[in-house]
Formats: C-alpha cells, sequence, structure tokens
C-alpha cells in the first residue's frame, strides 16, 4: 500500500485514451498522397520529432516530404487533421475513469507527445473538459522522455512530484515519470489500470 496522499493522475493519449494512432495515421497520408506506406514511414521518421516540438509546420513537413519523394503536396488545408478525425477513437472505458477520477477530487492530467494540428483537434472537440491541465508537446517544444515535460505538468498540476501518477502505455515513458520522483502505471487495459490504481487506494467504482 502506497502510504502518501495522491492528488493528481495525468493521462497519456495514444495508447492510453485511444488506440496507438501512429500506424493509421501514415497509412491514411500514404493513400491520400498515392505512395507506399513503409516509403511514407520511413521519411516522416526523419522529421517526426521535430513536428511533435513544434519545430516545423504541417505545410513545412509535407512541403520536404513531398519534394524528397517527387510528389505534389496534398490539396487539403490538414491532410493531418484530417487524418486524425478518421484515426482516432475514445476508448469509452478509459473516458469513464477519468470522468470518475474528476468527481473523486483528483486533479487530472493530459500529456502527450502531440503535433500542432492534432493538439488543434483536441480543442476542436472540446477535450479540455475532462481535464484540468493539457500539456502538449508541440507547444512546449519538449517531448517525452525528456524530464522537462513531466516537469512542466507537475507545475502546472501544482502538486509535487509524489502526488501524481503518469500512465502511460510505454514502459520507458514511466520510467522517466519515476525518474523525477513520480509514480507511474503503464497502461495495458482497463482493468489492469483499475487494478493498479487501486494499490494507491484509488477506487475508480
Amino acid at each position: 500500500m502506497i502510504n502518501y496522499m495522491i492528488k493528481a493522475i495525468v493521462f497519456d493519449w495514444g495508447g492510453v485514451l485511444i488506440d496507438d494512432p501512429v500506424g493509421g495515421l501514415i497509412e491514411y497520408c500514404a493513400n491520400s498522397l498515392g505512395i507506399n506506406l513503409h516509403v511514407l514511414k520511413d521519411i516522416f521518421s526523419q522529421y517526426q520529432s521535430e513536428f511533435e516540438r513544434g519545430l516545423i509546420s504541417e505545410n513545412e513537413l509535407w512541403k520536404v516530404i513531398c519534394s524528397d519523394l517527387k510528389i505534389k503536396e496534398p490539396t487539403s488545408n490538414s491532410l493531418w487533421k484530417d487524418a486524425v478525425r478518421a484515426v482516432f477513437k475514445d476508448k469509452k472505458e478509459i473516458f469513464q475513469i477519468v470522468q470518475n477520477l474528476k468527481k473523486s477530487g483528483y486533479k487530472i492530467g493530459f500529456l502527450s507527445n502531440t503535433e500542432i494540428p492534432t493538439m488543434e483537434y483536441f480543442y476542436d472537440k472540446k477535450y479540455e473538459r475532462y481535464f484540468d491541465v493539457a500539456v502538449f508537446s508541440c507547444a512546449e517544444k519538449t517531448v517525452k522522455p525528456e524530464e522537462k515535460i513531466y516537469l512542466i505538468a507537475l507545475k502546472k498540476l501544482q502538486v509535487k512530484p509524489q502526488e501524481a501518477i503518469f500512465i502511460d502505455d510505454k514502459p520507458e515513458y514511466i520510467e522517466v515519470a519515476k525518474k523525477v520522483g513520480s509514480n507511474g502505471i503503464v497502461f495495458k487495459t482497463s482493468d489492469q489500470l483499475k487494478k493498479e490504481l487501486a494499490l494507491f487506494s484509488i477506487d475508480i467504482d
């Protein structure tokens, strides 16, 4: 049993609140551009970090990718946001956990390696109503697993590291949460999440 008081619980987006969307996003964009999925995946990986850090705009991204591949740039105002709309599917059972935790008085955080168009989609869909604090890599110019982005989330939540739990599907991201003094749960299923939260004396139902 954990002895100290948990005040905040921070959720990852892709892989926790929704299924991991990366493959679907690349596939959607590859189909729209009429190119091979693996070709786009390889070249996108060269610019992914800059895109997630908000250091390169979507227009700049497609300009350089399409130039490299010698293909026409997308005609959509935001091909990436089109892909997000098509691929992102909320896990209702996880959002219910979020709502139950919030009703129980916990501060609820959101922390994601997210591109500018995806962040815009978050606000388009009014997801901010579920969270007390939302931290996006593209807005902060830092990404998981860099310690800085975890510290930003903690500061915005106004809690000490040991008073927060970070929930993420990537074990290496949870290791960094623990490195900065916080608690972490590697997400697998909703039932597993409930069981692990119970170890912190947190009852979901």
